[in-house]
This record gives C-alpha cells, structure tokens and sequence, in this order.
C-alpha cells in the first residue's frame, strides 16, 4: 500500500533581525512601544505582497524581542521553510526591501547553515574572511549589503574592532561610515541574482490544477488558500499511525467530492505528484484507471483528502474557545485594518462584497499569523484552523458543483518533467555563470580543435591539491595570487640549496666569516655531487623507457595511436619506404606519436557517444569554457577510446 514514505526531518529555519540605528540609550518601554509600532507599519506596508503568499511551512513574521547580553531590544523573525528553499530567498528580498523601504533599520539574517549569504557568494570573498571571524559582519542596510571589514593590523584602522564586532559596534560601525562598508559589486550580484525578478517571480512559483476533493476541503481553501501547504505537508509527512485515520474517513467523506481548481506551489505540487499512494480499500477512495482523463485530478484529490483527515485527525472537536477569539479581542486590529485601507488593500471592492470578504479574511489570517502571534499554547493548529472554518463557516455543495463547469484551465507541468539541456541551463544559471550562444553554422566549418588540446594540456600542467583539480580560468577570473615558499624554492633551483640554519640566533662576525669559507667549499662539494646523482637517475629514468618502448614495439598497441607518420603525404611516405627498409634490418624505428591528434579524437569519439546529454567529454570541456559544435557526422566508431 505505502511507497516512497517520508519520516520528518528538522526543519531548515531562517531568523532575521531588524536593528534600529543610531542605537541610543532609550527608556526600554520606550523603546519597545517605537519598535512594536515599526513592526505594525512594516506587516502593513508589505501586506499586499505577503498576503497571498503560500508559503511551505511558516510565513513571514516580526515580534519584539527585548534586549539581552550585549544584544540590543530589536525586531526578531523566525521561519521554518523546509524544503522550499525559494522561501528563504523570498525573506531575504522582503528584509532587503525593509532596509530600503526604511532606512534607519539595519538588517541581519541567518540560517542552519550561519552566514548563507556569505555561502552564496562564496567565489567571490576575500581572502580573510572566513566562518572563524565572520560573526556580526554581514548586514542590510538602505538596500544594500554590507560587510564589515577587519583590519589588516590591531589598530590599524581605529573605527574597526581587530575581533568580530559585538551588535552595537556593528551599529555604530554602520552608521558612521556607512560607504566603507558596502560588499564588493561582484558579492552584491552573487546575492542579488538569486532574488531577481520579485515580486512578479511569486507568480511564476504557482502552479494551478483541477483537484477531485471533498466540498469541505473546497470550502477551506476558498476561505484559506495557504491551508493547502499545510494538507500537503499531512500527507507527504505521513507515518502509519496517521494513516489509521485514513481507514475510514469521519471529516471529509468521499461521497461529497466535487472538481475544483487549487493553487499550488511548484515545490508543494511536485511533492504531492512524486509519491506513489493507494488508498485503503475502507476509506471509500476508489480510483479511476489510469487511462481515464481526469485521473490526474482524481489522484491529486485523493492524496490532499488524506493530509487534511490527518490534520482534523489531532485535535479535538471540541477544543478551547479561548483560542478562537484570539484575533479579534486584539487591540492591535483596529489599527492594522485601517492601515490597510490607508494602503488601497482592499483595491476601491465595495464593503461587504464577496471579493471583499475574501480579502478580508484572508488580512485576518495574515494579521493573526504574522503580526499579532499568540502564544504557541493559544494558537491554533492547521487541524483547529480547518474544524473552526468548517463550523462557523456554511457552504452549499450544489452551489459548488455549478462552478465546476466554469474552471479556469490547469496550468502545464512539463516542467516536472526537464530534459537534459534544461537541467543544465538551471544549474548553469544557479551558478551565476552565462548560457553559452549557439555555434553558428559558418563557426562550424571553421570550427579550430587546436582550442581543444590546448584548454586540455592547460588543464593537465594544474597541480591539483586535497581540494582537487583547478580549471584553467579566463585571464580576466585569474586571482592574483603570491606563494612565498614557491617563489623561494624556484630561487633555490637556480642558486642551489640554501645552507642549514643554525639553532642559535646570536650569531657573531666571525660566524658570518666561517660561511664565508670552508663551509662554502662543502657546500659547493655537495652541490656537485647532488647534480651528478640528479643527471644519473635521469639517464636511468630515460633507458628504462626506451627498453619500455621496444617491448610495446613487437605488440598491437601501437596500432591504436595515431602517429606523425600516418598523417605525413603520401609521396613523402612512398619515397622513405626504401630507407625504412634498409633500416629494418638493425631494428624497428619508433614513429613518434602524435599527442595532440589522438588527445582531440579521442575526446570527440566521448562526447559523439554520449548521443547529446551529460557525459565527462562535455562535463570536462564546458568546465574549461570550450564548447563543441553538434555532431552532424552519425557514422558507427570502431576505434575504442584510450585513457
């Protein structure tokens, strides 16, 4: 019956800190009240984009925080994003935009992994920052980000501490020389390429489709759309434990299904797609075979029907009334809703309107989750949540089966589905490097492999290390880089060995005169005899490779290469048989092999195997920034490859 279950993991969690500057001494109620009335004019400026939002697990939220330690009262939010990893990147921008949209509040945000931001732009760093002294360092201020630097020397620069910053140094650092501080262009756009294109990229992370679901389940997600995160969740975080509610259902029962249309997140769709799941014979969930047309939504309904009995499934019916009127017994709702008709939230809708009474709900749910946050045991779970809507809130299944015959059309998931050249394009661009342009057919024909060997012999004269092998990079991406101990055993090549170094550093004049003398002439002494040992093993090396060469002689080995010979004329091959001939006698003559030809054709005989997608040959070339034009040439090779 279960394939492919998930157990729960720990989930991944950003925080994001809101600091105020200058950070003066404040009375802390007063400061308090500032800070509480800057998270409600925030939540309110950025409702219309934060509304609508569906988020994996946790949405957006700002609380006060009181000060501690050496860490100053601020505004503190916390988000647990899970496997939606556009989440995040959807709180950074929204915190980028706080910084701009509010100039005196600076910005700092962190997740399982530390300073992911840094991680992000990791190739373009300098040299000395590192996750040893990179805490308190990286900030959003007025839109841009900022990295405070460390200075070279103790001292050195008297407006930088020589140890990580504690927050008010940070502060005060931010605010006094704010351009000293700003991240390189190159760190700024590492960042800004991972949040380009919201908000309009909201819209793009949707996915649309017909779902065959009970009314009730409809009912909730016309009042609550973000729910369906919540019965996705359910279900793809399933145990057997939750499923023995699913035996037979008590909430939503099967009988009562009608076709409705839901909106999805792209991550949340392909989560509930991608499982294999047969319903117990019990539950009343009969499929239609495969073939039928609807029965992708007939699936899809199935599986969320399972995720929302499992929600209602944990609690109670009848749990407390108190959490219910959390939201409207707030003083700090009256407020907020007329900050949002200030704002146009509600778009000039008639009061009472069905659209209005959509919105409506929807800023209530907003304001409750995100700005006026109960205490966890006040708050209602998803499973509450959807009991108390489907109580207080009547609806007509005949009335609902009238709109299945107006649904907006599904939105395609071919992208579930990429080929090759997408998932590179994806990994290229998540990269940050640029799509390489389509080789023309005139660039074809005169298409130069010398390119090839060359970018291969560039790659192969790398000295790799325990971090592995360097690609060649253009001269323009080359660091410019000064290894001391290199630079002195190049010199030592040329000068000789450098003589032994005394324990003693209370060396005198006449110390420096012994040197001078017999010690120079053992020097000298050694040094030949070292050179002549040298010349020695090179002989030896060079003997026991002819030997070697003679042995592959009188063998098929040399058949596979390639030689100088084969590709000289042919009237300069006819006119040396008579020399070769005389020469046999005394032995075999090695033609040496070409090197250069065998390399680029046994790189091409990889790549034209690899019939278009992903292999080593193109891995390899597109590493090195070589790009082949396509194999038009479909004729079989006979000719194996050599390593």
């Amino acid at each position: 019956m279960e394939e492919n279950m998930k157990l729960a993991t720990v989930e991944d969690t950003v925080e994001y800190h809101l600091f105020l500057i200058p950070d003066e001494p404040r009375d802390p109620e007063k400061h308090k009240e500032i800070l509480q009335k800057y998270i409600e004019r925030i939540m309110t400026h950025f409702a219309p984009m934060l509304v609508p939002y569906i988020w994996q697990n946790q949405p957006f939220n700002l609380k006060y925080k009181p000060g501690k330690g050496d860490v100053p009262a601020h505004m503190f939010g916390m988000t647990k994003f899970g496997d939606n990893i556009e989440d995040e990147w959807f709180i950074v921008y929204v915190v980028k935009q706080i910084t701009k949209e509010f100039p005196e509040l600076v910005a700092r945000i962190e997740d399982n992994d530390g300073e992911f931001l840094l991680i992000e732009a990791a190739d373009f760093l300098p040299k000395w920052l590192d996750p040893d002294n990179s805490a308190n360092r990286v900030f959003f201020h007025q839109g841009e980000l900022c990295i405070i630097p460390a200075p070279r020397k103790p001292g050195a620069v008297s407006w930088l501490p020589s140890t990580p910053p504690t927050i008010p140094q940070a502060l005060n650092i931010i605010s006094t020389h704010p351009e000293k501080i700003l991240a390189s262009d190159s760190i700024q756009a590492a960042v800004n390429r991972r949040i380009r294109g919201y908000p309009e990229k909201i819209q793009a992370s949707l996915h649309r489709a017909h779902c065959f679901l009970p009314a009730g389940i409809v009912a909730v997600l016309k009042q609550r759309p973000r729910l369906v995160a919540a019965g996705v969740q359910a279900f793809y975080l399933r145990d057997p434990i939750d499923l023995r509610a699913c035996r037979i259902f008590k909430t939503f029962l099967p009988e009562t299904r009608i076709m409705a249309s839901v909106t999805f997140t792209k991550c949340l769709y392909a989560q509930l797609v991608q499982q294999r799941f047969v319903p117990d014979r019990r539950s009343g969930y009969k499929m239609p075979p495969p073939s039928h047309p609807q029965y992708r939504a007939h699936e899809l309904g199935m599986k969320l029907a399972h995720g929302f009995e499992i929600l209602c499934s944990k609690c109670s019916p009848h749990f407390s009334d108190s959490k219910k009127s959390v939201m409207t017994t707030s003083p700090l709702w009256a407020g907020f809703l007329e900050s949002l008709k200030k704002n146009d939230y509600f778009k000039g809708l008639i009061e009472g309107s069905a659209q209005y009474q959509a919105r409506l709900e929807m800023a209530k749910n907003y304001f409750q989750l995100s700005v006026n946050r109960p205490e966890s045991s006040l708050a209602l779970s998803p499973g509450e949540e959807i009991l108390t809507l489907l109580q207080t809130t009547p609806f007509d299944i005949e009335e609902l089966k009238k709109e299945e015959a107006n649904l907006p059309p599904e939105d395609d998931d071919q992208w579930l589905d990429l080929s090759p050249d997408q998932l590179d394009q994806l990994l290229q661009e998540a990269a940050g490097k640029r799509e390489a342009e389509p080789i023309s057919k005139k660039e074809e024909q005169n298409y130069d492999l010398t390119q090839v060997s060359e970018s291969m012999k560039a790659f192969i004269s790398k000295v790799s290390t325990h971090k592995g092998a360097e690609l060649p990079r253009e001269p323009s991406e080359a660091p410019i880089t000064f290894d001391a101990d290199s630079f002195l055993n190049y010199f030592d090549k040329i000068l000789g060995p450098r003589p032994h170094e005394s324990d003693s550093d209370d060396l005198d004049d006449e110390d420096f005169e012994c040197l001078d003398s017999d010690d120079d002439l053992d020097l000298k002494t050694q040094g030949t005899g070292e050179e002549a040992s040298l010349k020695g093993t090179l002989n030896d090396l060079k003997s026991y490779m002819a030997q070697m060469d003679q042995e592959l002689a009188n063998t098929s080995v040399g058949k596979s290469f390639t030689t100088q010979k084969q590709m000289e004329p042919l009237s300069q091959t006819t006119s040396n048989n008579s020399d070769e001939e005389d020469s046999g006698a005394g032995g075999s003559v090695m033609t040496p092999v070409d090197v250069d030809l065998n390399l680029v054709s046994n790189i091409l005989e990889s790549y034209s195997s690899q019939a278009g997608l992903a292999g080593p040959a193109s891995n390899l070339l597109q590493s090195m920034g070589v790009q082949l034009p396509d194999n038009t040439d479909h004729r079989p090779t006979s000719k194996p490859m050599q390593d």
